[in-house]
């Protein structure tokens, strides 16, 4: 008997054993066969306009960009929600139209107004992401502490390193004005013990990449992939490029790339004809530069051919330079084997005029501003290597994200998502992208004046813009001033306002009623 019971015993064991062990495999193969979310990595390139290879630019290099752009989906009509760099971004990263944040200027903190909001890397964050951020992703030190698990900078750098210089003639300039600034009384330092200050508007050194700041970070940014690919967890990496804002500063190198003669000027230097004078408001971003003072206005003079070229060969060194750092980012993502779950996202927070309107910077509500490159990348792309021409938004780049990772989407979001055009680039999601601009709030006060709401619509063949008096006190429209109306099917740089052609009344009501829809969030 007791035989017996030390045979069923056994028997017993070996069942529990053989059952146990089934069990350890099944768990070996649901923890083996489940699907990592994908990783994000998140490129911002301030100040960039479609002039990229993969946008059509013959003379621009950018290999590494055009690379990227042959592994995804061009966004060829993508326009951003302000043109100025804190409200676009925070548009972008709230998924909120500037209207709704309040954010009209380069001052304000989003979370001053709303201060529970969930920005896109918190979202990230919030669901089982690991966040980093290097550079410029939220507008230089108007940061989101809660958006990240890691928020990096690189040492010896100044907090808002865009204005970095390195020739011995520029860096006298920044030292006289700090001292200038201490004397008076005005100075202020920033965490690191810098003073932000600005001397010429271009400069190549004979310097490597590193002795910048975009490079410096990109040799930062590689090193944590290293890390965040050995986790168990998704991550949402940021890497915020500073160039090709001004100060245009980079590596010689990048500026023996090109030879100005080679490169062409615009073909409209002149404001757009029977649009408000105001609408052309100036250049003075530009204008703070220490040879740039007496730059005139758009409606005033233009600037030399020789200075023309000039700036505009600058500005191309400067995408040259990160179109490297990008290509360094994305020779570490095959390297490391992270390219097969990894989503690109690079984008520009608006468009850049390069004489275009006898304009040098931002800050206008026309398509050579609004407009901006976008390339969605990466292996779970289907589109790859196509042009998208749907109209699209920056503020669609939330739901975007949310969607091809798997999230629900969050339905107070102003955008839409674009993983239709992901899967096929000929759909279309939206029948308009709309923009805004506050005037009266930029340079130094003596320039500022009555400030003004424009807002504008961006269709298949029209873009047509409102302007109103503002009430800042109230952050209300006031009285309706004027409007200006584009057919793009004749007038693709936008030279010709016909908003005051009778024979265009109807068109004008039907964009009028196409407008309103976009600010009734």
């Amino acid at each position: 008997m007791r035989k017996k019971i030390k045979i069923l015993n056994a028997l017993w064991l070996l069942a529990i054993l053989v059952l146990s062990g089934c069990n350890q495999e099944k768990g070996k193969l649901a923890k083996t066969t489940q699907v990592k979310r994908p990783n994000i990595l998140f490129i911002p390139v301030d100040d960039l306009r479609p002039d990229l290879g993969c946008y059509g630019n013959s003379i621009v290099k950018t290999p590494n960009i055009d690379k990227l752009a042959s592994n995804g989906v061009v966004f060829n009509r993508a326009y951003c929600q302000q043109a100025v760099c804190t409200p676009s971004r925070t548009s972008l990263l709230t998924g909120l139209r500037p209207d709704s944040t309040q954010v009209w200027d380069l001052k304000k903190h989003f979370r001053d107004v709303l201060p529970d909001i969930v920005s896109l890397p918190q979202f990230f964050k919030n669901n089982g992401y690991h966040t980093v951020g290097l550079g410029k992703t939220f507008h230089n030190t108007l940061q989101d502490s809660v958006a990240w698990n890691e928020y990096l900078h690189v040492d010896g750098f100044p907090f808002d390193p865009d204005a970095v210089y390195i020739n011995q003639e520029n860096l006298i300039i920044q030292k006289e004005q700090e001292l200038n600034r201490v004397k008076k009384g005005t100075a202020k330092f920033d965490k690191y013990g810098f003073i932000y200050t600005k001397a010429n508007s271009i400069e190549m050194a004979e310097v490597n990449d590193d002795d910048y700041y975009d490079g410096a970070q990109t040799t930062m940014a590689l090193k944590k992939m290293r890390e965040l690919g050995e986790s168990d967890e998704p991550f949402f990496l940021s890497v915020g490029f500073y160039k090709p804002h001004l100060p245009f500063t980079a590596p010689k190198k990048y500026w023996d790339m090109y030879n100005s003669e080679d490169i062409p000027l615009a073909t409209n230097r002149f404001t757009p004809k029977d649009s408000p004078i105001f609408s052309m408001h100036g250049d003075a971003e530009l204008r703070g530069y220490s040879e740039r003072h007496d730059l005139p206005k758009p409606n005033e003079a233009s600037l030399s051919e020789a200075e023309q070229r000039e700036l505009i060969h600058a500005y191309y060194a400067c995408i040259s330079y990160v179109d490297v750092q990008i290509g360094r980012l994305m020779d570490e993502l095959e390297r490391s084997g992270l390219m097969e779950n990894t989503i690109v996202v690079l984008w520009g927070d608006h468009g850049w005029k390069l004489g275009e309107h006898n304009g040098w910077g931002k800050q206008t509500n026309y398509e050579i501003d609004t407009r901006v490159p976008l390339i969605i990348s990466g292996n779970n792309v289907n589109g790859k290597g196509k042009t998208s021409k749907a109209l699209t938004e920056l503020v669609d780049i939330y739901p975007t994200l949310c969607d091809v990772t798997g999230f629900e989407v969050p339905k107070h979001l102003h955008g839409t998502s674009l993983k239709p055009l992901l899967e096929n680039p000929e759909a279309s999601v939206k029948d308009a992208a709309y923009s805004q601009f506050l005037l009266g709030r930029y340079g130094p006060k003596a320039l500022r004046g009555i400030e003004r709401m424009g807002y504008t619509v961006r269709t298949d063949q029209y873009r047509y813009v409102e302007w109103y008096e503002w009430k800042p006190e109230s952050k209300t429209r006031g009285d309706f001033i004027t409007s200006e109306l584009f057919d793009h099917e004749i007038d693709a740089q936008e030279n010709i306002n016909i908003a005051n052609n009778s024979e265009n009344k109807v068109v004008i009501a039907q964009m009028a009623k196409v407008l309103s829809k976009g600010f009734n969030n």
